[in-house]
């Protein structure tokens, strides 16, 4: 299979890892408009969520849980929204989920490594 995310899960392709378990894999979106966006992906691959088994998608929130605060404080964000995208709105045809900790109409000035760097500074 050809899909960017899949080898993401794999380590076929680098990225900046926040979260990972057996199941689920959360990374920073290569192009940061808003500093801190992570999308959160299951490790199988479904296409979208109406394929997903209620399992991962629970699993997915709950990681959203666990990261959000996180996210939200180190990056000194007030407000974060999260998405699921469906159909042609998915640029990657992996189901996945948006964490986007925000000021309302922001765009980041800090580069991918920059955030990196303070989410995982610990």
């Amino acid at each position: 299979m050809d899909c960017l995310f899949c080898k993401i899960a794999q380590k076929e392709v680098d990225s900046k890892i926040l979260y990972e378990d057996d199941e689920i894999i959360a990374f920073l979106d290569i192009d940061q408009e808003i500093a801190g966006h992570t999308l959160i992906i299951p490790k199988k691959h479904f296409t979208d969520y109406f394929e997903l088994d209620q399992t991962t998608f629970q699993k997915m929130f709950q990681v959203a849980k666990k990261l959000q605060p996180t996210i939200m404080e180190k990056l000194d964000k007030k407000a974060c929204t999260i998405s699921l995208n469906y159909g042609d709105a998915q640029i990657i045809k992996h189901v996945h989920m948006h964490l986007l900790p925000h000021h309302f109409h922001e765009k980041s000035n800090l580069t991918i490594a920059e955030v990196y760097n303070k989410l995982k500074d610990e």
